[in-house]
């Protein structure tokens, strides 16, 4: 049974609206996100994906169309439009030019002040966050600009997962990172997810990385949400994918031809570890293991 916190309808959005430079960058947009879940976002670069994500927390106001927190349209009350954003926490591709604060400590708290929240609890929200977002205690009391890139952007992180929101968004956190420094991150985003038990949108443009998180895939084209199904069901239809420029999962491509070829293998396996357990209990029960 679905249990939506966040639904739009018909939500469109035209940049430059009457003007030569006029472009729909979001169109007819209608999806609900359940309560809980990780919802993997994918399109080819300029596909909508970042426009609609800062459209849900209200940064960007719809030409048309309407996004419901938890039933309520954001944009009914102009005042309680701040509150929304706080709900629905936003980390922008590379956050790590956001910090701005003298130390890091201070750049976490700062979502935590403007909520209005005492001392006592601020600072147990900054070492939560800290620790969720896998910064080291020592680094709290350094000045961001000392950090390494990976701790920036795991303190940028830390920053917004300070206010607690109800839903987590975040566009493309892992790039940039090399492949040790982007698991990493996916996992303590993983391990966040599973204790908060809130809801997660992560876009992104590795479908690998899709495929070890999310519930469900959205799938973005040319401003219209042309998918919303499971992770499983979106990742089998390869050739639709292909024709907007996506790809699956390269171990799904490479199981897929391997049954093709008579390997007794499941179908729609997305992740190495998994097709790793299928080929070794394939190899034991054969008795060549």
């Amino acid at each position: 049974m679905s249990n939506p916190i966040l639904r739009t309808e018909s939500l469109s959005l035209v940049y430059g609206k009457g003007t030569p430079f006029e472009k729909q960058a979001v169109k007819n947009v209608s999806i609900e996100i359940n309560r809980g879940e990780v919802i993997g976002v994918i399109g080819h670069t300029g596909s909508g994906k970042s426009t609609l994500m800062q459209m849900l927390n209200g940064l960007i106001k719809p030409t048309s169309g309407k996004v419901f927190l938890d039933g309520k349209d954001i944009h009914a009350d102009k005042k309680s439009l701040r509150n929304v954003r706080f709900r629905v926490g936003l980390v922008f591709q590379y956050p790590e030019n956001q910090l701005f604060e003298e130390t890091v400590r201070r750049d976490i708290a700062f979502g935590p002040h403007n909520m209005g929240l005492p001392e006592e609890a601020i600072e147990k929200r900054v070492k939560s966050a800290a620790a969720f977002a896998g910064l080291k205690p020592e680094l709290l009391d350094r000045s961001p600009f000392d950090l390494s890139g990976g701790e920036k952007r795991r303190a940028a992180i830390a920053g917004v997962i300070a206010m607690d929101p109800e839903v987590l968004i975040l566009d493309e956190p892992t790039a940039g990172l090399d492949p040790m420094g982007r698991e990493d991150l996916l996992s303590q985003i993983d391990a966040y997810h599973k204790s908060r038990n809130n809801t997660v949108l992560l876009v992104s443009h590795s479908m690998e990385d899709i495929a070890g998180i999310a519930d469900r895939v959205l799938v973005m084209n040319h401003g219209e949400c042309v998918m919303l199904d499971t992770t499983q069901n979106v990742f089998s239809k390869a050739a639709e994918l292909e024709k907007i420029g996506l790809r699956i999962p390269q171990i799904t491509k490479i199981t897929s031809e391997l049954r093709a070829k008579g390997v007794p293998l499941s179908e729609g396996i997305l992740t190495v570890s998994e097709a790793f357990e299928e080929i070794r209990a394939i190899l034991k029960k054969e008795g060549r293991l």
